[in-house]
């Protein structure tokens, strides 16, 4: 199925069910019922409770998990949106957010609570919890269509942030899985683990992860607006 109608029949299907909370699915990383409990569930996976680092997506639904996360005294790593700044990652560290996880795990808190640090002086990541509109089974992700997971991702093997030992895992509500094929290119970050409200799904593990950035997969536009990027232009 194309991805772009994928994308619709997921957001459509949240609203239509009510599974969709604010500020709706459209147009984003879907917001949904039960995303703490999903959250809750995540931290019972043994490469949860090993992890001290996550690189996690900026995302409402995801909220839940950075907060947990701080909560337990590991450290976050969320991205400047859109990458446009060279000291492009916000770093939580839990010992100066405590009583403040939930604020801190926030967009707006994060800048508040965080640091930004360039990726060059950050430490290899353990967990990267990535946002997701559907997802199958089998490993196979669709984002919202910017492609910035992919690229962080990309960018974060490039400096050996993330390698064997990282695991990859994405929270959503059930009616976000799909049977349908939709394509994975070689730039699409593939999941290990699904989490929803009820229930872990472990994946099989078909899917190569991005080898690094691919230069080929970006416009010169997107290079030219992301500082990091333009250092390392080929």
């Amino acid at each position: 199925m194309d991805k772009h109608d994928l994308r619709q029949r997921i957001w459509d299907l949240l609203r239509d069910q009510e599974a969709a909370r604010f500020p709706g699915a459209h147009g984003r990383i879907p917001n949904f019922t039960g995303a703490e409990d999903a959250a809750l569930l995540l931290a019972k996976l043994p490469e949860w409770q090993s992890a001290h680092t996550l690189k996690a997506n900026p995302d409402l639904p995801q909220l839940p998990v950075r907060a947990f996360a701080l909560q337990q005294g590991k450290t976050v790593y969320m991205a400047v949106p859109r990458l446009r700044q060279q000291k492009c990652f916000i770093e939580l560290d839990p010992e100066r957010v405590t009583g403040s996880e939930r604020r801190a795990a926030s967009i707006k808190g994060s800048f508040r609570f965080g640091r930004q640090v360039d990726p060059h002086d950050m430490p290899k990541i353990d967990l990267v919890v990535a946002g997701s509109v559907a997802v199958r089974r089998d490993g196979a992700r669709l984002g919202k269509g910017g492609g910035y997971s992919d690229l962080e991702f990309g960018l974060a093997q490039e400096l050996g942030l993330v390698g064997t030992w990282t695991t990859i895992v994405t929270t959503v509500h059930p009616l976000q899985l799909t049977d349908m094929s939709f394509p994975m290119m070689q730039h699409d970050i593939p999941l290990d683990v699904i989490v929803t409200p009820a229930e872990t799904i472990r994946c099989k593990g078909q899917y190569p992860r991005p080898p690094g950035i691919l230069w080929e997969s970006l416009t010169p536009e997107k290079v030219d607006a992301i500082p990091i990027l333009q250092c390392w232009r080929p």
